[in-house]
């Protein structure tokens, strides 16, 4: 897991007051690996590349069965600093009694009012809990590489728009880096001005959200960011 220095110091401050026991290996029946950001201020986050193997949690004294294949699972397992959880169900060492398990608290930033932890799988916010054995959507658990972002909402009714990259290498060592913001349904459009972070620059995306540069050969870390908005995902580029 990668965490800027700045945020180390930070969620240094914040206790993590979760017992977290390994249930089983992250090769049982359920279980993928995924890509996760858990996002917090402009361009800073926690990004992993978890398991989703069952686990258990102690939440209000009782030992709780996070069921695998679910982004709780995930987030569980990739030990971000601060996480605390509730019950607003009855959860147990059944796994189907996980899903009223509900994040409260990440990187010493606690759930307030309409303002509060949420998630999205791909481009598009969760209808259903994190620990939800019917899956994100309610159409089955995580699949292998999905991509997960957790991010503090400002508001329940509206959360901000969250920014994904699409990147292809071109002639000459080239890469055009698409940069799109989406709403909580997934609705995308071009995030002009957004900033696209390499190691070796940092670009601002024209009117279409787009924006160009050349790369040395070798494997790169692709970002984007911009103010107000939740951070991409970084994904690696390889250049001939």
């Amino acid at each position: 897991m990668y965490l800027p220095d700045d945020l180390k110091l930070r969620v240094a401050l914040a206790a993590a007051a979760l017992c977290v026991v390994p249930a089983a290996s992250v090769s049982e029946a359920g279980s993928v690996r995924v890509r996760q950001l858990v996002a917090l201020g402009y361009g800073d986050g926690a990004v992993s590349d978890p398991g989703t193997g069952r686990v258990h949690v102690r939440v209000d004294g009782r030992r709780c069965a996070v069921a695998a294949g679910t982004p709780l699972a995930a987030l569980v397992r990739s030990e971000v600093p601060g996480l605390r959880l509730r019950d607003f169900g009855s959860c147990s060492s059944r796994s189907r009694d996980g899903g009223g398990l509900f994040v409260t608290s990440l990187l010493g930033l606690r759930n307030k009012g309409e303002r509060g932890w949420v998630y999205k799988v791909g481009t598009k916010a969760a209808t259903a809990g994190a620990a939800d054995v019917s899956g994100p959507f309610g159409r089955g658990r995580l699949r292998a590489g999905a991509k997960i972002v957790w991010f503090y909402c400002r508001s329940a009714s509206n959360c901000q728009r969250t920014l994904a990259t699409r990147v292809r290498v071109e002639e000459g060592g080239t890469v055009a880096v698409r940069v799109t913001s989406y709403d909580d349904a997934g609705r995308g459009r071009p995030a002009a001005g957004a900033e696209v972070v390499t190691r070796d620059a940092v670009l601002n995306t024209d009117a279409d959200g787009l924006a160009r540069t050349r790369l040395p050969s070798g494997t790169h870390v692709v970002s984007a960011r911009q103010r107000g908005l939740v951070p991409s995902l970084p994904e690696k580029v390889k250049v001939p």
